[in-house]
């Protein structure tokens, strides 16, 4: 794009919007050390010039939404790397202004990752800190109202930055989810949730904590500050249920998967093989899907080839 003459809103109305892919993906090709406990978000202090790069990468890949380093960025998450309150927002503030310098023209996503990237241990793909259950700390799983105390101060942060939407993804449970749509209320500005989702042997998509994804998606239904719904960090192969139970919300559709390789938490490493086929790109679109792109392991490449599937004669709109 030249610049920006719509709300990303009325974009989505128009027809499908092209998103980035993994950044952190894109950082670690370049050569930078994505290993810590705060995967890409540490590069907002130490390298800031190696985020606006891969921004750079993404939109002349075509993509449309430049999606923040700010997924690990968390106040608590900084605060174990010995990074005060103060300092943690003014990151999380700098890397809506390094998207902006990286891909200038274009709408600029504030990621809201979930409470388990925080904890850097794979439990974002399990949701188990919403149990009551949960070993995790004394008295069990997060509360809604907790995980609304947890998310506010980076979603405030990012909106007061003037990111165009956040992006709240990857999100493994109902009560997550719910603490999520709460605070995008109470803020009023758009929003994307993206569930992180399985498929059961019925052909049902669920969260990763095992609820029915239609009855989350539902609860974005009504929600002013909603812009779109669906799935993202899943396999491409698993993205079709996840679409259909969407359509609870009633929304536009969206659809970033990763590329199909399995996470190893413990060994801190990608296995398998994996990659987005275009014709599963035009099923999205199909299916209702208005912003497209790619997560974990899914580069400018990647991007480039999906941006040209979105583009060619006869998609869908």
């Amino acid at each position: 794009m030249d610049g920006v003459l719509t709300t990303l809103a009325d974009a989505l109305a128009a027809g499908p919007v092209v998103l980035d892919g993994g950044l952190s993906t894109e950082l670690e090709a370049r050569g930078h050390d994505v290993s810590s406990a705060l995967w890409s978000a540490r590069l907002l202090r130490d390298e800031p010039d190696a985020v606006v790069a891969a921004h750079a990468a993404f939109a002349a890949a075509g993509a449309q939404v430049a999606t923040t380093a700010s997924y690990q960025a968390t106040v608590e998450g900084f605060g174990a790397a010995g990074v005060d309150r103060d300092e943690a927002l003014a990151l999380v503030a700098r890397s809506v202004e390094l998207a902006r310098r990286g891909a200038p023209g274009g709408w600029v996503a504030g990621s809201v990752g979930p409470y388990g990237a925080a904890l850097a241990d794979g439990s974002e793909y399990t949701g188990a800190y919403t149990d009551p259950g949960w070993t995790g700390r004394a008295g069990g799983g997060l509360t809604v109202a907790e995980l609304r105390a947890f998310h506010r101060p980076r979603m405030a942060t990012l909106a007061e930055a003037g990111a165009d939407v956040l992006a709240c993804e990857t999100v493994p449970a109902a009560a997550e989810a719910a603490a999520l749509l709460a605070e995008a209320e109470v803020l009023g500005v758009p929003v994307w949730l993206s569930l992180t989702t399985v498929v059961d042997e019925a052909g049902v998509a669920r969260t990763r904590r095992g609820e029915p994804a239609a009855d989350v998606f539902a609860m974005a239904r009504g929600v002013g500050a909603v812009v779109a719904v669906g799935v993202n960090c899943t396999d491409p192969a698993r993205v079709g249920p996840a679409l259909a139970a969407a359509a609870a919300a009633g929304t536009p559709l969206v659809a970033y998967p990763n590329s199909g390789e399995g996470w190893d938490a413990d060994g801190r490493r990608w296995t398998g093989t994996g990659g987005v086929d275009p014709a599963a790109v035009r099923g999205w679109t199909t299916a209702g899907a208005r912003l497209v792109g790619g997560c974990c392991r899914v580069g400018p490449a990647g991007i480039a080839a999906l941006a040209r599937t979105v583009e060619e004669p006869g998609r869908a709109t």
